[in-house]
């Protein structure tokens, strides 16, 4: 199963933060402050874009449903309504608080918008009359990192950087009170990078008919553990979650997860700059994609499932076309099993039995072991050339980008750069030591923007950035009251412990 490159957008001046589609158009939000509008099919870019009007990083744009408003929130604080026939604005909000907005989302009627920011606050805006009809203060104890209505508009569902998700009633706007929390979606209370919910699962299909009046719908999510996480979203009579199954690809924090517009198909993007399209109905991995020079922002498919683009840290958006052999194997799958089902049959695909290579010291690793390890990274097609070439736990800590190209024929260069980070990855796990990296081969996102040096001690200042604790108190203490990357005013001189970061810079280069 493949997906055809079809093109790169380009036309951005910093990273591509966020991408949404609507029926003609898709939208592409980026930090040079911009969001920019390209015509579907052909992707050219229209005479009126971009849409200027943020004065900081766009940090999310979404389209209503028919595609004739676009929202969007920025890092300076502001929530902007966009008429997408004209590009002119149609209302700025600014958040109460003029914190960082970190997220949007529409109600599927369109009549209202949903906000998260950096101050842990949720905020509900009218489309029609403009107004702040609603603020949840403190919906969270971190900043709140994803938000989404459910597809029937009852409920709020919300999550944060402590890996916590919460659902709220969205009707009565004067009751607050978190209907369920679930403090720990993601492991170790790492961060929730994104959710989204099925638009065809359960109570969310077209005339779903449920099961002794239950309220019940598929939900994704993802962070800083690097995997994907489905739930059975139940909201009523009784509001809680079940873990549905685990998707395990990606080695980095994933950044994230898109449902297609039947259900049939989730992408997700992560750290570890590859793109990866799962078939939810059965929990299995379809294909990646790797062709981003940093790390994925943000994924999307079109409205009538044709494309798929993903943004990218690099500054580009990347579009591919996905043609009748990239979706046959998740049209020709089953639907989802109902919770009313019995789901016996279909543990075994949603929950794969565990990898003997996991709990074994990478340096007993058997050729063998090696060519599991390679399936379950999703590079199987190189397992018989690493056995015939006797790659086993001691020798691949020695490969190489040449080695990989001329020794064992991986001609791909995604494929090798995929390679070589995941081994980084599995040394922690063994007995091998790599020792302090230099700066060349760290990522930008490690590195303390104000030293250049690999943090330790990670903190989110309130312009939304991470930096090196000590430097960030040093560069506050000297009287500084801007923000080092924007130079424009920080709401205030709170620090917020990046957990999510530095335990991925843990686990990746065994800081203390």
């Amino acid at each position: 199963m493949m997906a055809t490159f079809l093109k790169t957008l380009d036309a951005h001046g910093n990273d591509v933060n966020s991408c949404a589609f609507s029926p003609t158009l898709l939208a592409t939000g980026s930090g040079d402050k911009a969001i920019r509008l390209w015509r579907l099919p052909d992707f050219e870019e229209l005479s009126f874009s971009p849409l200027l009007g943020h004065s900081y990083y766009v940090n999310c744009c979404v389209f209503s449903l028919f595609g004739t408003m676009l929202a969007s929130c920025s890092t300076d604080g502001k929530i902007i309504l966009w008429n997408t026939e004209t590009g002119e604005s149609l209302h700025v909000w600014s958040h109460p608080d003029k914190s960082i907005v970190k997220v949007c989302a529409f109600s599927s009627d369109s009549l209202q918008l949903v906000t998260g920011a950096t101050d842990n606050a949720i905020c509900v805006f009218s489309t029609v009359t403009k107004e702040l009809i609603r603020i949840i203060k403190m919906a969270h104890e971190n900043f709140v990192s994803t938000v989404s209505f459910t597809p029937d508009n009852q409920h709020i569902i919300s999550g944060s950087g402590n890996g916590d998700l919460k659902v709220w009633q969205a009707q009565n706007v004067h009751d607050n009170k978190c209907l369920y929390y679930n403090p720990e979606c993601q492991d170790l209370g790492m961060a929730l990078s994104s959710l989204a919910i099925s638009p065809t699962f359960g109570s969310a299909a077209p005339n779903s008919q449920t099961p002794d009046d239950r309220t019940y719908f598929l939900l994704a999510t993802c962070g800083g553990d690097s995997k994907i996480n489905l739930w059975d979203l139940n909201v009523s009579p009784k509001c809680n979650t079940n873990l549905r199954c685990v998707l395990s690809g990606h080695i980095a924090n994933v950044m994230m997860v898109a449902f297609s517009s039947d259900g049939k198909l989730l992408a997700s993007g992560a750290m570890d700059k590859i793109v990866i399209v799962w078939c939810p109905i059965v929990g299995k991995m379809l294909f990646s994609l790797d062709s981003h020079s940093r790390y994925i922002t943000s994924v999307a498919f079109s409205m009538d499932n044709k494309f798929l683009v993903s943004g990218s840290a690099d500054r580009t958006a990347k579009v591919w076309k996905l043609d009748g052999t990239a979706t046959s194997e998740a049209e020709d799958t089953p639907a989802l099993i109902d919770l009313s089902a019995d789901v016996a049959d279909a543990t075994p695909a949603a929950n794969p039995a565990p990898s003997s290579v996991g709990p074994k010291p990478l340096l007993t690793w058997t050729p063998d072991d090696v060519a599991d390890w390679l399936e379950e990274i999703g590079l199987g097609q190189y397992r018989d050339s690493f056995r015939e070439n006797m790659i086993d736990g001691e020798e691949i800590q020695n490969l190489t980008n040449e080695s990989l190209s001329q020794d064992l024929g991986i001609k791909a260069l995604g494929h090798r750069q995929k390679l070589l980070r995941a081994v980084k990855i599995i040394r922690e796990q063994g007995f091998y030591s790599p020792g302090k990296p230099s700066d060349e081969s760290v990522p930008d996102e490690y590195l303390c923007p104000i030293t250049r040096q690999l943090m330790t001690d990670p903190v989110i200042a309130a312009d939304g950035f991470s930096y090196e604790r000590e430097s960030i108190q040093s560069w506050l203490r000297t009287g500084n009251r801007t923000s080092p990357m924007t130079n424009a005013p920080l709401a205030h001189e709170n620090l917020t412990p990046n957990r999510s970061l530095k335990q991925i810079m843990q686990r990746i280069y065994e800081l203390t």
